[in-house]
């Protein structure tokens, strides 16, 4: 593992993305970061994180030649990475969100990007980014649904040593993507998905209110929810949010 420490930069992806073009990375280079200034999420969504206290990263990995129709797998396994390592902090009622949040109760504590580059229908090489509330405490009223690891536990961390657990817990959830293991991978991963089976009011892309319940992940890592009518129905990313 080779790690790059910065001091500010405006998205830890974005170089590593930046630096993968121009050079032969090291299979798990880690960029990390004690501010960014333009972190991102899912859907050009933004990443706010108060300078020094939280874990705001990318790994690039690039040890496994996975077909594109398998991507959700890829998902499942580094969602579920973050989520070993922060199951043994003592976080109260962990889950991880669809596609790959990670929540304590109905509050974000980390959120996930994987960045794909794909050739002859298989993805050969993965940029993941991530941005962990670590020991931040104050959030701005607008996020008021994020949370962090010491406001929910009460305990400064030491980032670097959260920061080489996670690594290597992406290395071993990776190697079970590597050895086929997708029943696996699929099964933890449902096994801990947030509202999985509980009767939820959401919401479409058109503001409109329906009940459902989640009943899991589609082929191609879309969200099945099965509706009023007991019919299912599939949703990409952003057609649907919880109300």
């Amino acid at each position: 593992m080779k790690l790059i420490k910065l001091n500010a930069i405006d998205s830890t992806s974005s170089f590593l993305k930046e630096l993968a073009q121009n050079s032969a990375l090291e299979n798990y280079t880690v960029v990390v970061t004690r501010e960014q200034t333009k972190g991102r999420g899912q859907q050009a969504n933004s990443w706010i994180s108060e300078s020094s206290k939280n874990l705001t990263m990318s790994v690039f990995i690039n040890d496994f030649n996975l077909e594109i129709h398998h991507q959700k797998y890829l998902n499942f396994a580094i969602s579920l990475a973050i989520f070993d390592v922060l199951s043994t902090k003592k976080i109260e009622k962990l889950s991880i969100k669809w596609p790959n949040d990670i929540m304590s109760a109905n509050k974000k504590i980390c959120g996930i990007l994987v960045e794909n580059s794909i050739r002859n229908s298989k993805i050969y090489t993965s940029i993941v980014g991530m941005g962990l509330n670590v020991n931040q405490i104050k959030f701005p009223a607008f996020l008021e649904k994020a949370s962090s690891l010491k406001k929910i536990t009460n305990i400064n961390y030491n980032l670097d040593i959260l920061l080489l657990e996670i690594v290597y817990q992406i290395k071993y959830r990776v190697k079970l993507l590597i050895a086929k293991k997708y029943s696996e991978l699929e099964r933890d991963y449902l096994n801990v998905l947030y509202k999985k089976n509980i009767p939820t009011m959401f919401k479409d892309y058109n503001g409109v209110l329906f009940m459902g319940m989640i009943t899991g992940i589609s082929s191609t890592g879309n969200l099945q929810v099965q509706l009023e009518n007991e019919t299912t129905k599939e949703f990409r990313i952003k057609e649907i949010t919880i109300a």
